[in-house]
Parts: C-alpha cells; sequence; structure tokens
C-alpha cells in the first residue's frame, strides 16, 4: 500500500505546474492533499478528477479559497467523514478521513501560528481539543495513518536553523512536546517518548535522516535546502512503514510530497 501527503498550497497552482501528471507515475493507492485553497465547484476540469481514483474535498467554509483538504482513492472507501465536532476546525476544511474495513486514512492540515498571535492562539487550541480524539484513535483498534502538514518540527534533525527558531511558530517548545509526547520513539529530542504511541513513518523508515518538505519562498531557502520537516504520515503501531520517499524536485509547491510503502 503507497500513500502519498502533499500541502499543494493551492491545487490548482500545483496543477499548473505539473503535479497531476507526476501523481500518474506514482501508483498510490491513496494520496492526501492539504491546502487545497479552492471551492469544489471550481475545480470541474477532469485533471481534478485523476483517472481511477475516487475524489472527495472538504472545503473551507469560512471564505473561499482557504485551506481545504482532499482525498484521492484508488479503492473506494466504505465512508468518508469531513468533521472532528469543533467548528471552528471544521469550518476551515482541515480534517478530512477515509475508511477501508478496520483502516482510516486522514489527510490533516494543522493550523500555522506564523501570522501572528491570534493564529497561534488557535493552533494551541486546536491542539488541545486534538489530543484526546487522537487519544481515542490510538486506543480503538482501528488502524490509522494521519497525513498531513502539521506545521511542527519534532527535533534539530528536522530543521535548518535549530537555534534561530526556537522562538518561531512550529519550532516552539510548547508545540514539540505536544507531537512528541504521542510519538514513541527516541527522536523527540528532550521530550521523554510514551510506552505505547504513536509511529513516526519518516523514522520509522530513515532513524537519522536530515531531510525536510517545507521550504520559505524567501530568499534562496530551497535552493540551499534551509528547510523544515513538517509533513508527516502518523501511524498507528500495527502499521509497519518499509520505504519512504520525499519529492523536493520537481517543485509543485513550497511543500514536498512525501510517500510511504506499508506492508
Amino acid at each position: 500500500m503507497r500513500i502519498i501527503s502533499f500541502n499543494a498550497n493551492g491545487i490548482r497552482s500545483a496543477a499548473s505546474k505539473g503535479f497531476f501528471d507526476w501523481l500518474k507515475q506514482q501508483k498510490a493507492d491513496v494520496v492526501c492533499v492539504q491546502e487545497t485553497k479552492a471551492q469544489e465547484d471550481q475545480l470541474t476540469d477532469p485533471m481534478f478528477r485523476p483517472d481511477g481514483h475516487h475524489c472527495f474535498y472538504r472545503d473551507a467554509t469560512t471564505k473561499k479559497g482557504y485551506s481545504g483538504v482532499a482525498i484521492y482513492s484508488r479503492r473506494e472507501p466504505d465512508e468518508v467523514r469531513t468533521a472532528l465536532g469543533w467548528a471552528p476546525f471544521d469550518k476551515e476544511g482541515r480534517y478530512i478521513e477515509a475508511r477501508y474495513g478496520k483502516l482510516s486514512v486522514v489527510s490533516l492540515y494543522v493550523p500555522s501560528g506564523s501570522s501572528g498571535e491570534e493564529r497561534q492562539q488557535f493552533k494551541f487550541n486546536a491542539m488541545e481539543r486534538l489530543q484526546p480524539i487522537f487519544d481515542g484513535w490510538l486506543k480503538s483498534g482501528r488502524d490509522y495513518v494521519l497525513c498531513g502538514d502539521w506545521n511542527i518540527v519534532r527535533s534539530r534533525n528536522d530543521i535548518k536553523n535549530w537555534t534561530s527558531n526556537q522562538k518561531n511558530s512550529g519550532c516552539l517548545p510548547a508545540e514539540r512536546a505536544w507531537l512528541n509526547g504521542m510519538i514513541a520513539d527516541a527522536y523527540g529530542g528532550d521530550t521523554p517518548a510514551p510506552k505505547q504511541g504513536w509511529c513516526d513513518s519518516f523514522r520509522v523508515c530513515k532513524p537519522d535522516a536530515v531531510e525536510y518538505t517545507w521550504w520559505s519562498n524567501r530568499g534562496a531557502a530551497r535552493a540551499n535546502n534551509v528547510g523544515w520537516r513538517i509533513d508527516y504520515q502518523i501511524t498507528t503501531p500495527s502499521l509497519q512503514a518499509k520505504t519512504c520517499s520525499i519529492t523536493s524536485a520537481p517543485r509543485f509547491s513550497d511543500h514536498a510530497p512525501y510517500a510511504v510503502d506499508y506492508a
């Protein structure tokens, strides 16, 4: 089973840069997209319904051209869910889940706090509300793959400029402690790992690798590989990630697609 996660920073923009042509070659079973920045009625071109895929969108209803998530699936899901029960989060189009038997694949877009204190507080609020949901999923007996842009790095190996970003959203100690406190591995810096927790598929496959999934559009960040690893596939321990890859080129967005092959 191959799953791809990708923050498109505008699905129409990514399409114009060849994303769907590239996707045809990937033979992915499920593709999770974040930040579609479109309403579904704007995506009438057949390219937004890739051949052989069932396509599901959850748009933002707060304002057009904002946020939004999607799932493309070769197999028709038994059920698709688009709300977690907290209206401010749901209305921004930040969650969609496809269910196949006991497997759930989620496309998730955790808020960014980089635009200012108000959005940072919204991010902290979202984290607090997501925590019991994730805990419940972990204990549910279902297999979960939580794909998406989490807007948080885990540790020094996940960001080029570790020291200078300690006070910036996405690298704040409280954010990292929240994410690392859910993941049962030794790669969360100073945060103790839980005895039972989620798995970071990238660290399962590449324990010590330094690779990034996002680069600022400012300066020559991408050319100089001054990046952050903020796009993940977080899984229940029942799933075995075998290989993974980050496709930094060709460039479809300020993020790179992240693919994982599961046993």
